[in-house]
């Protein structure tokens, strides 16, 4: 029977299911609608569809290297209670052993990875079944560095945040402390040299805006000339707060991150933080309803 663009669509409204599983039931069945739904759901993909379009919020973000690669992650799913599961954590490690060994430079690659003899993609979908949750691969980036390099990593809360640091020279150690300290203060840059010229002229309007109102309302109103030194103040102070080697250390607040790794005889050369569910809109949901959503 031919299976019509039109039928596979109609499948898909039905289920919910992607447009591939929905043809491929379609040719087991005849093209019969009624038993196709059955086929998606004895292989458990209409129900991970369903699942598909919870909110998946937490999970765990992932770091690990192995010689001169490391890689990050975030693997999500929808409560606190499946991320620290045992099948999730099993999961994720399993996730992360085969993405160190591949060639993989980017989520769309990651997802073609094979894992326990399937595409990342497939076995994820799997997944959803048998947790129970609607999981999520979110992002992936793949880090190299030479020889005389070092990584360091640190993972906050078993992976809510992680962070990693590649140094050049120095010890692990101290590439660990930077990583800890991006965890930590979450900064934007590296230095000010990398920060665009538009962020900067944007950042510069909005304090001169902020600068003008404040002296429009003021009983004694400061010079143009005054207003400019002190927007171009607070601009590089601004600027100093985001990037990472003019923060104050964790460690020794009184130390600069660049007085402290200039210290160690090394120098920053990057760096990746990735904190769980950042950028998701997450639904509100009480205790006692998360406890439920685990038995449904």
């Amino acid at each position: 029977m031919d299976i019509t663009a039109s039928l596979v669509k109609e499948l898909r409204d039905k289920t919910g299911a992607g447009m591939m599983d929905c043809k491929k039931a379609l040719v087991e069945t005849d093209g019969n609608i009624d038993l196709a739904v059955d086929w998606l759901r004895e292989k458990g993909i209409a129900k991970a569809a369903k699942k598909a379009s919870r909110i998946a919020a937490e999970g765990v973000c992932e770091v690990k290297a192995l010689g001169n690669k490391a890689i990050v992650f975030e693997l999500n799913c929808e409560t606190d209670f499946v991320a620290q599961n045992e099948k999730f954590v099993t999961l994720v490690n399993k996730v992360s052993d085969a993405l160190l060994e591949s060639n993989a430079n980017s989520t769309e690659e990651a997802l073609e990875v094979i894992v326990d003899g399937k595409p990342l993609k497939d076995l994820l979908l799997e997944s959803v079944s048998a947790i129970g949750e609607n999981i999520n691969f979110r992002r992936y980036e793949s880090v190299a560095k030479d020889d005389a390099q070092v990584f360091g990593f640190y993972k906050h809360l078993g992976g809510k945040i992680s962070s990693l640091t590649v140094m050049n020279g120095g010890t692990f150690e101290t590439a660990k402390d930077i990583a800890m300290h991006v965890a930590a203060s979450n900064p934007r840059y590296l230095s000010q040299h990398d920060i665009s010229s538009d962020v900067i002229e944007h950042e510069r309007t909005v304090l001169t805006n902020e600068a003008l109102n404040e002296n429009a309302e003021a009983t004694k109103p400061k010079p143009e000339a005054i207003i400019i030194k002190m927007v171009e103040g607070r601009l590089n102070k601004n600027l100093k707060e985001i990037c990472l080697v003019n923060q104050p250390f964790i460690k020794n607040p009184d130390q600069s991150v660049e007085e402290y790794v200039k210290s160690k005889g090394t120098t920053i050369a990057s760096f990746k933080r990735l904190a769980v569910g950042e950028g998701i809109e997450k639904k509100e949901e009480n205790f006692a309803e998360e406890v439920m959503n685990q038995v449904k």
